[in-house]
This record gives C-alpha cells, structure tokens and sequence, in this order.
C-alpha cells in the first residue's frame, strides 16, 4: 500500500461494510428471511411487552424478566437488521466512524446483558421451584429492579473497554469491513500494530458470558431437577418441570447458536467467509426471533391473553 493511502485510514471518519462478500448477487434472497426474522423479533416482543403491561396477573418477577428480555432483544435486533438491509437493498454500505463504534457496542452490550437475564431467570425459577413459600419474598420488586441494574451495569463496565481500545488504534490497512456490520473482532482485525490486547480480552469477556454465566445456570437447574425429582408423583414432576421449559428453550435458543458461531470462528478457518457471517447474523437474530414464539406457544397465561386478544378483534371485525 502506498503511503499516501496509508495514511489515508490512520482515523478513517468511514467504514464500508460488503454485507456477505462471495454473495453479493443474492443480498436481495438473503434479505427476505433476515426481514421477515427482523419483524417476527420486533413485533413478538412488543406484543409480550403490551401483553405484561395490560394483565395484572402477570406483574411478577418471572415476567419482569421476560419484559427484559424482550427489550434487550428488540435493541439487539435493531442494533444489525437496519443497516443490514439497507446493504441489501440500497447498497448503502458506508457507516460512520463513531456510528460503527456505537453499533459494536449496542450489538455485544446487549449479547451480553441477554446473557445475563438468562441466569436471572434461572435463579427466579430455582427460587420458584426449590424455595416456593420464600419466593414473594426473596424476589420483591426492589431485587428485581436491583438485578436488572446490576445485568445493565455488568454489560456495560465489560463492553466499554472493548469500544475504547478499538477507538484508540490507528488504522493504517484498509477501512472496508467484510461483514454486515461493525462486529468487534472484524473491525480490530483492520487496525494496525499490536492488537492483542483486544483479542485477549474479547476472549476474557467471552469466558465471563459463555463461561460463568452457563455454569451458573447449570447449577439452578441442577438444584431444579433435583427437587423436580424429589417429588412424589409423575403429574407433580411434569407439571412443576413445564414451568421451566419456557426458559429452557430460550437458553438453548441463545447459547446454541453462539456457541456454534463460537467454535467456528476458533476452528472453522477453511470456511468460506460468507459462511462465518451467516452464522455470525443466525446467532445475533435466532434468539430474538424466537423467543417471543416459545413463550407465546408455552407459557399458558401468555398463550391465553392472545388468544383472548386475537378473539376480541376477530368478533369486531364480524360485527
């Protein structure tokens, strides 16, 4: 590279984002069912959200989470699936500087903060299910405004250095970014010198969220079927394990795909690159997608006021 190009990328005010290079002649394909995940997230979110807020019933911790949840998957969906398909479809691939480093941030703040409401609600069934007379009392109001604040803060404390440290390096390489969007490893891949510190500690907040976060849940719902099993009738188990199975689906929802996208990244290096970005969009939009649907289709109280919903309108519309 010559060294007036060089010094052309030391503080690039633009990124240009290819989208999925190796298929750029099927974006507008592509675009078709990362749009209709995209509405499925957004729309299915808002709805749990109206849904809590309108029935009194359902003003408890368990779904205190479940309107975290939904928030952190609307941000976190909205974070990529905009600029995504405006790459699509209007071949509008520049981004800002400060505009790419704010994507990163939202994108893996919100990873991790969905990763932290997973072991919340983890702990809020193991208290349901293993200390049910304590429960009112253990999780009032204030301690789940306390865990959500502390899930926020944690996120954040452990995101911002990444976004610091990525602002800090020159960039002296190029300022196109093959992939979608402003992905952490993928902008500090153009930078030039020593970056190993930003990889070292990507590895270190991935082990936090990945690491920690699963062991803690692996040890609620060691301490749930323990007490699942304890029970003296097969009705009682089924029925006390349905309760978690909401949950269930939705840590395997989250974790799965990043685990696979995960494993690819380290050992899957002769993929092709488009490859390793759809598996990178699946994980970021699988969650969000799905978990309104696992919680409308298995959550009774939910299912029900949908349903009742749905009911109401349709007897409008034939009046």
């Amino acid at each position: 590279m010559s060294e007036s190009n060089t010094s052309d990328f030391i503080n690039p005010s633009t990124f240009i984002l290819l989208g999925i290079p190796g298929l750029e002649t099927a974006h507008v394909w592509i675009s078709i069912p990362f749009a209709a995940m995209y509405t499925i997230a957004v729309l299915g979110n808002f709805t749990i959200l109206f849904i809590v807020k309108r029935e009194p019933s359902l003003h408890e911790p368990m779904y205190y989470f479940l309107c975290m949840l939904a928030i952190t998957d609307i941000v976190l969906s909205t974070s990529i699936l905009p600029k995504t398909l405006s790459i699509f479809w209007f071949s509008s691939r520049e981004i800002d500087f400060n505009a790419c480093l704010t994507q990163l941030f939202f994108i893996h703040c919100f990873f991790v903060m969905e990763s932290g409401i997973c072991v919340a609600m983890a702990f809020d069934r193991y208290v349901a299910i293993c200390h049910p007379l304590r429960h009112s009392t253990i999780l009032t109001n204030p301690v789940v405004a306390k865990m959500g604040l502390g899930v926020v803060l944690r996120s954040s404390m452990l995101v911002l250095p990444c976004v610091l440290l990525v602002r800090r390096w020159p960039y002296c390489r190029t300022n196109i970014i093959p992939h979608t969007h402003c992905e952490h490893m993928a902008v500090v891949k153009l930078a030039c010198g020593n970056t190993q510190i930003s990889s070292y500690y990507g590895l270190f907040v991935m082990f936090c969220v990945m690491g920690l976060d699963v062991f803690f849940i692996a040890v609620s719902y060691t301490q749930i079927l323990r007490s699942i099993f304890s029970l003296p009738t097969k009705d009682a188990r089924l029925k006390t394990f349905g309760t978690c199975g909401s949950h269930i689906g939705v840590i395997l929802a989250f974790y799965i795909p990043g685990l696979v996208s995960s494993l690819m990244h380290r050992f899957g290096q002769n993929m092709p690159l488009h490859f390793h970005i759809l598996i990178a969009n699946m994980y970021l939009l699988v969650p969000p997608t799905l978990n309104p649907i696992i919680y409308g289709v298995r959550t009774k109280q939910i299912r029900g006021r949908i349903l009742r919903l749905l009911g109401h309108k349709g007897m409008k519309v034939l009046s």
